[in-house]
């Protein structure tokens, strides 16, 4: 979870909503990291989960990221919650809840709820205050530069 605190971290850094994310192999390799790159690429699927899993998939030559873990510091959103099914991931650990658009717990309940066709074994809360008071920093920075 370290690794995805600093890669949202640099998200933060280039005026990108800070959430990071770090996709590990069954065996413990990192496959792949990233951070929100949404403006940058103008893209609005280029949330960091979805982008560490397509580097992941690369990585692996197989979309199918099974038993890999997805480390994320804010609780997945709907796009990135489906996606995980889609690959096949095998454990999701986030960070920060999302009470507005959190799709693991908060809000829905994608991969928990037995409907779909793989499952996801979740857990939260990991650095979660640090998680957390990175994206309420960099907020509060943007409402003040607004303001000025």
């Amino acid at each position: 979870m370290e690794l995805a605190l600093a890669q949202a971290q640099q998200a933060a850094e280039r005026g990108e909503v800070p959430v990071g994310a770090v996709v590990v192999s069954p065996a413990g390799e990192l496959l792949a990291r990233d951070g929100n790159r949404t403006i940058e690429l103008a893209d609005p699927s280029a949330h960091a989960e979805m982008l560490a899993m397509r580097a992941a998939g690369i990585k692996l030559g197989n979309y199918r990221l099974t038993a890999c873990t997805l480390y994320v510091t804010l609780e997945p959103c709907v796009m990135c919650a489906g996606a995980m099914i889609h690959a096949r991931i095998g454990r999701v650990v986030y960070g920060a809840t999302d009470p507005k658009t959190g799709a693991i717990a908060s809000v829905y309940q994608i991969g928990g709820d037995g409907r779909l066709n793989h499952g996801l074994d979740t857990e939260s809360g990991v650095l979660a205050v640090e998680a957390a008071t990175l994206l309420r920093d960099f907020f509060k920075a943007r409402r003040n530069q607004q303001r000025s």
